[in-house]
């Protein structure tokens, strides 16, 4: 009898630990609820360094849902005023003078380095919600940094993606990616990301300092850094419009 009590209170009290792990889309759920921002305004600086050195390009990224972003470099001197702006599928470049002019970029050119980073037109526009385009299954559990992380293996549940597979290190209390590793469809490695500090606002945690290295180039990685994020601040429609680019 004794045997058998032992036994029933070990399986009852085994029961609240299994219903309360967290599936592989539930985790992806909390990643996207402290990442995603219906609108935000930040203030960045991007350090790129190549084989024949290092350079700084610092801008302001205003985002307004998943489809609308409009970054304007301004600095150093001879990148000051260019712009991007997104909306949708679509994507134009603003160079101001001598050229004053404004260029369409689309499909896989999107996926081009952004003035020889390591970070695509696409990685630095991207606001959307990680459970809308990848199906995910919980892999394992790692330490990262210090910190107890989920580990997620993503796959694309759309086609026009660029990445296919993700495997991701999420940290277990915070809910933000700490580690990445992205993949195209044949399974190549085609970069990685690491945080390496994060910024607490507004109850959610977000990235601050990063590290970007694109697998196919020959680059040393490039340093994506947040120097200050507002997720309250006011962004009128108009300044998201093709017309605002020579403004």
């Amino acid at each position: 009898m004794r045997r058998y009590c032992f036994f029933l209170m070990a399986a009852l009290t085994a029961v609240p630990a299994a219903a309360q792990a967290l599936t592989g889309r539930e985790i992806l759920e909390k990643v996207d609820g402290n990442l995603f921002a219906e609108k935000a305004v930040s203030r960045t600086r991007m350090v790129i360094h190549s084989r024949t050195g290092s350079r700084t390009v610092e801008s302001i990224v205003w985002t307004k849902g998943k489809d609308r972003a409009l970054v304007e470099y301004t600095s150093p001197a001879r990148e000051k005023g260019k712009k991007m702006l997104k909306l949708g599928d679509k994507l134009w470049t603003y160079t101001p003078e001598p050229n004053d002019r404004i260029i369409a970029i689309s499909g896989h050119l999107l996926r081009q380095a952004v003035m020889g980073s390591d970070l695509s037109y696409e990685d630095i526009t991207e606001n959307t919600k990680l459970t809308e385009d990848y199906e995910a299954t919980l892999v394992g559990e790692e330490e990262v940094e210090g910190r107890n992380c989920h580990v997620l293996q993503l796959t694309a549940v759309k086609q026009d993606l660029a990445y296919h597979g993700r495997k991701v290190w999420i940290d277990a209390e915070r809910w933000l990616p700490l580690r990445e590793d992205r993949f195209a469809k044949s399974g190549r490695l085609l970069k990685t990301t690491r945080v390496l500090e994060a910024l607490r606002v507004d109850e959610r945690w977000y990235p601050k300092r990063m590290t970007f290295k694109d697998m196919l180039s020959r680059g040393q990685g490039t340093e994506y850094l947040v120097e200050s994020i507002d997720f309250k601040a006011d962004i009128p429609d108009h300044m998201l419009t093709k017309a605002s680019l020579r403004k």
